[in-house]
């Protein structure tokens, strides 16, 4: 029995080095944040329920079920939209007035506000209340309210979003919370069980077991959601779609919510299902855990993720296209173009070079490259291995920022620089003139001086109520929008004047 005490203790110690080790790479010896991270050594209890069973059997889910619900949070978000009514045709206004024709009710064809309420999934990452969640259950809210699984409701404030990855970050003012420790998604295998935990259709806390169906899945809804939102606008980023595929029933409202394994430990934030009826119907999508800690690390420390890039067009290669333009190998990432001034250029990668490997794994897939380079900052070294003409060589990428540099660009740095590249000034509207206009919020472009306003055919008065696809609110918001803008790319905004009902639509090359 005392033996047993002392590798038990030695557990424990190792698990408060993995984390301290994990609290200072992070950064969050900076912040006041902490989250805990695995170590492969599997719990004693956990050793227990499962026996002498083969890898592959089931075991017993509760203990994982039982470890992972407190740390799982219910997030019900209210939003504000304007609905505007028919607008009444100029020939009967000559007769009838602004108040309408007989019959009509009074204000026909003026703006008029909603409130709509949604509902989703956060699981606790640190004892003093940051909380990670899909962008989309927080995208555009009012107001956000996180229900614990005690039933305490706490108001909650957005940290911080990223919609190419679908996470964000939420902060409640509470402590000494239970907070979900950070697994290995890199080392979860095909066909391990795995649980997910949320508060779908509006119910209670809610668990549903199945097993891990594939892995590096991309499906392409962050990209269609991308053009959605900026109808018509040149894409400003490519999404990172990576997904952990599963058959755990997950439906609306398990959004954001907790993947876990037989450990209870996260190893993914559940984000999407494969549905032609909105409902589950086989298969549901994770962000796999290795993303989330570096987009919320990223979130936390510097106000916005830091991305690095590699530089090249990429095709994903197969039988096809190899023979097409000759490639001596099947499978990989074939290069179609390198990027003047660029991370793979520099390092000696060419035009036409396959990528058979990243960091020593072998590369299958444009989703599989996009997760690992963005798990990575500017100025990471990346080793690529390319296939050029049958043989194989390792090449050493720093990757760059978007500017084409090797350090990291803050969230006000960005912002700073691309709104005085606007060359304009710009305003809150009061709540009388949003009351007037029927918004919830809005931004007055209140002077144009030069830059790249006075390009377009924008003129003073205007109201930015929405930017590339994103509700405008404040001045910082707007900010916010346009410091994630890439040099060379298109900010889409739309808005109106005071004195129309018109939604015009203006493209801004940045």
């Amino acid at each position: 029995m005392k033996s047993n005490w002392k590798v038990l203790t030695l557990i424990a110690l190792f698990s408060s080095a993995v984390t301290l080790f994990a609290y200072n790479l992070l950064g969050f010896n900076k912040r006041d944040v902490v989250f805990s991270e695995s170590s492969a050594t599997p719990i004693s209890r956990l050793a227990s329920l499962t026996g002498n069973a083969p890898s592959g059997a089931p075991g017993d889910f509760s203990y994982a079920a039982e470890s992972a619900t407190p740390m799982v949070v219910h997030i019900r978000t209210t939003m504000t939209r304007t609905v505007r009514q028919q607008q009444m045709p100029d020939i009967f206004r000559e007769f009838f007035g602004d108040e309408g024709m007989p019959g009509m009710g009074q204000g026909q064809g003026r703006p008029r506000r909603e409130q709509g309420q949604a509902s989703g999934s956060g699981v606790i990452i640190s004892k003093d209340g940051y909380i990670v969640t899909n962008n989309h259950v927080v995208q555009d809210a009012d107001e956000v309210e996180v229900i614990m699984t005690d039933k305490r409701s706490f108001k909650a404030k957005v940290i911080g979003t990223d919609p190419l990855t679908d996470l964000a970050v939420v902060k409640i003012d509470a402590n000494n919370l239970p907070a979900i420790t950070l697994g290995d998604s890199d080392n979860l295998k095909l066909g391990e069980w795995v649980l997910a935990v949320g508060y779908p259709l509006d119910l209670e806390s809610t668990v549903t077991a199945g097993i891990v169906s594939a892995k590096g899945r991309g499906i392409g809804i962050l990209s269609r959601n991308q053009q959605q939102q900026q109808p018509g606008a040149k894409a400003v980023d490519t999404p990172i779609e990576a997904f952990i595929q599963t058959d755990a029933a997950i439906n609306p409202g398990n959004s954001g919510g907790a993947l876990v394994n037989l450990r209870g430990e996260l190893v993914g934030i559940n984000s999407a299902i494969a549905s032609a009826t909105g409902y589950y119907s086989g298969y549901g999508f994770a962000v796999p855990v290795s993303l989330v800690k570096k987009v919320t690390a990223d979130l936390l420390k510097f106000g916005n993720v830091q991305r690095g890039y590699i530089g090249i067009l990429p095709r994903e290669l197969d039988s096809k296209l190899a023979t097409e333009v000759g490639s001596k190998v099947g499978r990989g990432i074939y290069v179609e173009s390198v990027t003047d001034n660029g991370a793979a250029k520099a390092a000696g990668i060419q035009k036409g070079d396959v990528i058979v490997k990243m960091e020593g794994a072998p590369l299958d897939s444009d989703a599989q490259m996009r997760e690992i380079i963005g798990r990575r900052r500017p100025g990471d070294v990346v080793t690529v291995t390319v296939n050029r003409g049958g043989t194989e060589r390792d090449f050493k990428v720093e990757l760059r920022n978007r500017n084409g540099g090797r350090d990291v660009i803050k969230k006000e740095e960005m912002a700073t620089s691309s709104m005085k590249s606007l060359g304009a000034e710009f305003n809150n509207l009061t709540d009388k003139e949003r009351q007037q206009m029927g918004v919830s919020g809005g931004v007055r472009v209140s002077k144009i001086v030069d830059g790249k306003l006075a390009e377009t055919e924008i003129e003073e008065g205007f109201v930015i109520l929405k930017a590339n696809g994103k509700n405008v609110k404040t001045v910082k918001d707007l900010e916010t929008i346009v410091g994630s803008v890439k040099e060379g790319e298109g900010l889409l905004l739309i808005g109106m004047y005071p004195n129309s009902s018109r939604t015009l639509y203006y493209a801004v090359p940045m």
